[in-house]
């Protein structure tokens, strides 16, 4: 599995430039007016991992398939889409479908690029859209908690449930923080994520700065870092316009060019690795012959679960599976080098797979 994030932010921030140069494509129409992006464009990328190259060099792996990231550009908000202004109920809409939000912050000067407020302070629009994911939120909850008085009535379990996860949100709402900062029992876990609210979807702060700011960041991505340091929320770093350049050149050239602007690796490498750190996600990897695969797991995975992600028969035949860390796989040149160095493991039901593992499964079918 990978997983989905939105691109979201006040319009003219930057978002479909950065969705361009993810997904390599001139899918969203980079424009300087308000809904330039009227319809969520949907691209995928593949995660860069070196460690999967370096396997499949070491098995001699006829093909190489990465794992994959599904990014959504979301049509610009503006205040008050709470109520349906601009395109507001469509943004609600499509930013439920996430599983995180990539916040994309203005952090630039520019005078050719209106700013719909007349003004740059990411901070500042931070707090806007934050506010109309809250005013949303707190419309869902009431309407639900309407709808289910009768079942509550009658005694109805889930609802009783249901009732006491909205009305902890609506707690933390009117105190004015989002629901994510409520705490949440194991036994609500999968109640509590079937609400769907806006605000518990983890943010991950894009500065979008200028060029010239890419590597050290401004005065404007510096209160961006406190706030989000303050919220217990991660930030990156990242000027959308080199990103597109970077995805129009070839892989030698765009080293080159990354070296001259001062940067160790190109922004949707950081972009993605703060995401996987966000949702708690991880990698592992299948390698033979025939193919070297990286595949996406959630930290603390069961090995049958990982097992499933790749076919559902894996996981309901699960036997075992034979392990080998990433590092043992490399330094003893591959699987037949591990074992003979008895780096090989058969682990259980039980074993939590690690990022990097190199498995292989034996089930029954």
């Amino acid at each position: 599995m990978g997983f989905k994030m939105g691109i979201v932010g006040l319009p003219n921030v930057g978002k479909s430039t950065l969705f361009n140069a993810l997904t390599k494509t001139a899918a969203a129409q980079a424009a300087n007016f308000p809904f330039c992006t009227i319809e969520p464009n949907v691209g995928e990328v593949a995660v860069p991992d070196p460690r999967l190259y370096k396997l499949a060099d070491i098995a001699k792996s006829r093909e190489i398939i990465p794992t994959r990231m599904t990014f959504v550009d979301i049509a610009g908000l503006v205040k008050g889409a709470s109520k349906g202004e601009g395109l507001g109920n469509q943004f609600l809409a499509n930013i439920r479908e996430v599983d995180a939000i990539a916040h994309v912050l203005r952090c630039f000067e520019d005078g050719d690029v209106t700013h719909v407020e007349g003004r740059v302070d990411p901070v500042a629009d931070a707090e806007t859209i934050e506010m109309e994911l809250m005013l949303a939120d707190m419309e869902s909850i009431e309407k639900r908690l309407q709808n289910i008085v009768r079942k509550i009535r009658g005694g109805d379990k889930e609802a009783v449930q249901q009732e006491r996860l909205l009305k902890a949100a609506m707690d933390a709402l009117e105190a004015g923080k989002p629901a994510r900062v409520v705490e949440v029992d194991a036994e609500d876990a999968k109640a509590w994520k079937m609400l769907q609210l806006l605000t518990t979807k983890p943010v991950l702060y894009v500065c979008n700065v200028g060029e010239a700011e890419a590597a050290n960041g401004n005065e404007h991505s510096a209160k961006v870092t406190e706030m989000a340091a303050s919220q217990g929320n991660s930030h990156v770093i990242i000027s959308a316009q080199i990103e597109e350049e970077i995805s129009q050149l070839e892989p030698d050239e765009a080293e080159m060019f990354l070296s001259e602007m001062g940067l160790e690796e190109a922004g949707l490498d950081r972009l993605i690795r703060a995401g996987y750190d966000l949702l708690h996600l991880q990698t592992y990897f299948t390698v033979g012959p025939k193919e070297a695969r990286a595949w996406t797991i959630k930290q603390g995975t069961l090995a049958p679960q990982a097992a499933g992600v790749i076919h559902g028969d894996f996981e309901k035949g699960f036997i075992r599976a034979e392990t080998i860390a990433y590092d043992d796989f490399v330094a003893l040149n591959g699987e037949q080098g591990a074992k003979e160095a008895g780096k090989m493991r058969a682990e259980g039901k039980a074993y939590q797979v690690k990022d990097g593992d190199v498995l292989h499964f034996l089930f029954n079918t």
